[in-house]
């Protein structure tokens, strides 16, 4: 009888499934998020997981791998060069860049930038939006795009892009600032 020597790994139990790659060019496992190459969004991937490990496989071949991750729901595993080339350029950026940016415009500017940041639950998602909003200020000017924020705060304590354009496209920044009524806190100070 012939011996053979045993595996230098030890055998792992694996589960699979299928798993359709989102736009962001990741899937979805177990409540996390794992990235592939972004030239296969849309496109249906089989899911190897381990107890160590998530293998996404297209067409019986290996196409991304990652250690797999535990703790909270909704954590990121992305693989820079599987980013379209558009998103990569972000990658030398990083929150505290757009708030520096944000601040030498202007306080309410800053403010705003806080809460596109703060309303992901990975940062790195709002850094599109956060450009889109700073860059606001080449086509306008710093100062309409900070009364435009200053503004839109007034209105909502989370603004978005989208909200600080419409007041710059309307105008609405250059009208006379309304005055806020007083806020029940500062009148129940008063008392």
């Amino acid at each position: 009888m012939a011996s053979f020597p045993l595996p230098n790994q030890s055998y792992e139990l694996a589960t699979w499934k299928v798993a359709t790659v989102q736009w962001g060019y990741h899937v979805a496992v177990l409540k996390q998020y794992y990235s592939v190459p972004h030239e296969y969004i849309k496109q249906k991937a089989d899911v190897r997981i381990t107890k160590n490990m998530i293998e996404v496989f297209y067409g019986g071949n290996r196409i991304s791998s990652h250690v797999r991750l535990y703790g909270r729901d909704g954590q990121y595993s992305t693989v820079a060069e599987h980013m379209p080339p558009n998103h990569q350029k972000f990658l030398e950026w990083d929150g505290d860049r757009f708030r520096k940016w944000a601040g030498s415009i202007g306080e309410s500017t800053r403010a705003v930038v806080e809460g596109v940041l703060s309303s992901y639950k990975v940062e790195q998602q709002g850094y599109r939006s956060c450009m889109g909003l700073l860059k606001l200020a080449d086509k306008y000017s710093v100062s309409r795009l900070e009364t435009a924020c200053k503004r839109a705060l007034a209105y909502t304590p989370n603004p978005g892009y989208k909200s600080i354009q419409s007041i710059l496209k309307t105008g609405s920044d250059k009208l006379e600032q309304e005055t806020a009524p007083e806020s029940y806190s500062s009148s129940c100070k008063a008392l």
